[in-house]
């Protein structure tokens, strides 16, 4: 292990213990910095030069988003170094690494699609014949009504614990990204009515558990799981569209804005740290009203003589 490595690893230790960074920050930086280490010989040395180079290098392989998170995690990586007293002199203070990121707008799951989804959903619940199937869709429905109920990441609706859900208050604790705590309402009848079900059938397996939502082997229900079971029911639904869990949080945020809801209130329900991030919805909510004015507004059909 050569001297870049051992500092990397050192200042990964740094990140869990001291700055108490969650795991998947820190799978993507030890991911990050393990490329970066391939690109620099002395890190004690590094010139804006080379950061500019390996900067130039990331924009040939990778997207926009995935650069612009590399490029912070090196940055952030240097902060140590500085703050270490293990580099004279910071790289990164005589380089630009802001550039412009293309709009992605956000996919959403329109409204009739989650009904189609849904519909099917209780359906196969009520004309199962085995109990282990039954058990299984009630499962599924609580997962996607769940989902589309609080706009919440699938990684934290995979980590809920049943200290974290008070069905009686009606109320659910949300950790998030840097530990971050919210508490989102549970406020639609069907959802309740469903989670206290699920609540009920699961009771000794969420005990021995310690998670809420539980795969058939009695464990925590991953991510990957709700992924293919979701696919499972599109299929079955005859869903083209390709739904992924994290399009129902942007179908939660994208339906209340298109409400009237004030987007600083949406944006505390997904806990997302700036403003900035939650107004990507306002472009998909203004796409949806060019498309309404320009189709559904009478003006086109007044025949005026000029």
């Amino acid at each position: 292990m050569n001297n870049l490595q051992a500092t990397i690893k050192q200042y990964l230790n740094f990140c869990k213990t001291q700055k108490r960074l969650d795991t998947k920050t820190l799978k993507a930086y030890s991911i990050d910095l393990k490329q970066f280490a391939e690109h620099i010989v002395d890190f004690t040395n590094t010139t804006s030069d080379d950061l500019e180079k390996y900067i130039s290098c990331l924009h040939q392989k990778y997207q926009s988003k995935t650069v612009k998170r590399k490029i912070a995690s090196t940055k952030a990586f240097y902060r140590y170094l500085e703050y270490k007293d293990l580099i004279c002199l910071n790289p990164f203070n005589k380089i630009q690494t802001r550039f412009r990121e293309p709009v992605t707008l956000p996919k959403i799951i329109p409204l009739n699609t989650l009904e189609i989804l849904l519909t099917t959903m209780y359906q196969i619940h009520s004309n199962t014949h085995t109990s282990y199937a039954r058990r299984s869709s009630l499962r599924d429905i609580a997962v996607v009504e769940l989902l589309f109920a609080t706009g919440m990441r699938i990684s934290e609706l995979c980590s809920l614990t049943p200290e974290t859900i008070d069905l009686y208050n009606q109320y659910i604790l949300i950790y998030g990204k840097g530990s971050k705590e919210r508490k989102i309402q549970l406020c639609n009848a069907d959802v309740l009515t469903i989670l206290r079900k699920y609540g009920q059938e699961y009771q000794n397996e969420i005990n021995n558990c310690g998670y809420f939502f539980i795969n058939r082997n009695g464990k925590r229900l991953s991510e990957q799981s709700i992924r293919d079971m979701i696919h499972k029911y599109c299929r079955v639904a005859n869903i083209p569209q390709h739904i992924t869990p994290h399009m129902f949080r942007h179908s939660f945020a994208t339906f209340l804005l298109e409400e009237d809801v004030d987007i600083r209130y949406i944006q505390e329900m997904l806990g997302h740290s700036s403003i900035h991030i939650t107004e990507i919805y306002t472009h998909v909510a203004m796409t949806k009203q060019r498309n309404i004015l320009t189709t559904k507004h009478p003006r086109k059909n007044l025949c005026v003589v000029r």
